[in-house]
């Protein structure tokens, strides 16, 4: 259950940056409203979370997938453009988190 709620709250909070951007600056009611709910939501699931893993390596899991599947969200969603070293910067989180998960003993699986 740890895990899905990491999974959770990387999904709540990567649809709730989602929807500020599509807030327009929080022009949009239903897109803000939207927003706060999820981003409330992504901590709670956070909160569970910390109950097993460090808080250290829970957000860097967290943060690290927020950023690359936001970025991915971008490209397609939004249409924004990612440059060579942004696409490596991109994979070297992935790495980060991957080395985290498999190699590092302060994580509880």
């Amino acid at each position: 259950m740890t895990w899905l709620a990491l999974g959770g709250a990387i999904m709540f909070e990567v649809v709730g940056t989602s929807l500020l951007q599509a807030s327009q600056q929080f022009t949009k009611p239903w897109a803000t409203a939207g927003m706060a709910a999820c981003y409330g939501m992504a901590f709670y699931l956070l909160s569970l979370a910390l109950r097993s893993i460090p808080v250290g390596l829970a957000y860097a899991i967290w943060s690290g997938l927020g950023v690359v599947l936001i970025s991915l969200i971008g490209m397609f969603v939004f249409k924004q453009k990612l440059d060579l070293p942004a696409v490596i910067g991109l994979v070297l989180i992935v790495c980060g988190v991957i080395v985290i998960n498999v190699f590092s003993k302060a994580v509880s699986h």
